[in-house]
């Protein structure tokens, strides 16, 4: 098999006049967390369903494990889409059953492996609820075991963490990475930036329809970076700029422990800047590049475009 299990190419898709889709192509690497950003209407649903065979492009294509993608095919991906789908007067133990059952495990396997994520999510005492009966957490922890039963190689999770509190949000968290470790590949379509960095290893930005950036989430950082550094030292004077090294943008004193922001200047780099500060009187305490968070970096491509 290939290093990619999905490859969009040339992903063209439109709603009459309005264009969801323009020439949109990436990658979506094995075995990774994959992050697919964008403001609300810039295409991540549409491209979302097109890879799960729900909805046609006008052109383009999609490839699963290097080959067309077929509808057996969707079998192997487990999609957990925003808008939940369970039917609110049927028994939580039927529901899902019905739905491990379409994904084509037999009744025996999916017995077994929903009580082993009923018993695991603490939840046994709900197969005979009717959905209507559950808070909208409890019926997206439902929705998140149907997504994930039959151990699918590709899950598409579309805001998984919405209507969780922090603790099930931790809870989800904690079972999307046990899932990497287990060998699948995981789509993770949120607006939620700090879940971005703690979890994804490659990201896509699509807006207006169109793929902006595409890479893994610490080169984008770096990339965006503006070469400044973090410094915080002690010293009976504050550091000064040093023209053709680094600029001084700001130096915060407290009893002595200075904490200083510097901009590299010209062709210096970090290291550069370090040793040119270890000659100076002072004690570095610690030395980092301040590397722009991701919701900075959303912000600025976004309103850019």
């Amino acid at each position: 098999m290939g290093d990619y299990i999905i490859q969009c190419r040339d992903m063209c898709k439109s709603f009459g006049e309005k264009t969801a889709l323009d020439h949109v192509s990436l990658d979506i690497p094995r075995g990774k967390i994959f992050g697919l950003l964008g403001p609300n209407g810039a295409g991540k649903t549409t491209l979302i369903r097109i890879i799960n065979r729900i909805t046609i492009p006008n052109s383009g294509s999609v490839l699963f494990d290097g080959r067309p993608i077929t509808q057996e095919d969707v079998r192997r991906i487990g999609y957990l889409p925003e808008e939940r789908g369970l039917y609110r007067k049927m028994k939580v133990g039927d529901q899902a059953m019905y739905f491990a059952r379409l994904k084509g495990m037999s009744s025996r396997d999916a017995a077994s492996e929903l009580k082993k994520w009923f018993v695991k999510f603490g939840i046994e005492s709900w197969w005979g609820k009717k959905v209507e009966e559950l808070s909208k957490g409890m019926a997206q922890k439902i929705q998140f075991i149907t997504t994930v039963v039959h151990r699918p190689s590709l899950l598409i999770l579309d805001e998984p963490f919405s209507g969780f509190d922090p603790v099930n949000a931790r809870l989800i968290r904690d079972e999307i990475l046990g899932l990497k470790d287990g060998g699948a590949t995981i789509v993770l379509s949120t607006h939620n930036m700090e879940s971005v960095e703690e979890l994804c290893d490659n990201i896509a930005l699509i807006n207006k329809s169109r793929l902006v950036i595409a890479g893994g989430v610490d080169e984008i950082r770096h990339k965006y970076g503006n070469n400044h550094i973090e410094l915080v030292y002690s010293a009976p004077e504050p550091v000064v700029s040093v023209p053709g090294c680094f600029r001084v943008l700001s130096d915060q004193d407290e009893s002595g422990r200075h904490t200083a922001v510097l901009a590299a200047d010209g062709e210096a780099d970090r290291n550069t800047v370090l040793r040119e500060l270890v000659s100076m009187p002072l004690t570095v305490h610690s030395y980092k590049e301040l590397v722009p968070r991701m919701n900075d970096i959303f912000i600025k491509l976004v309103t850019e475009e």
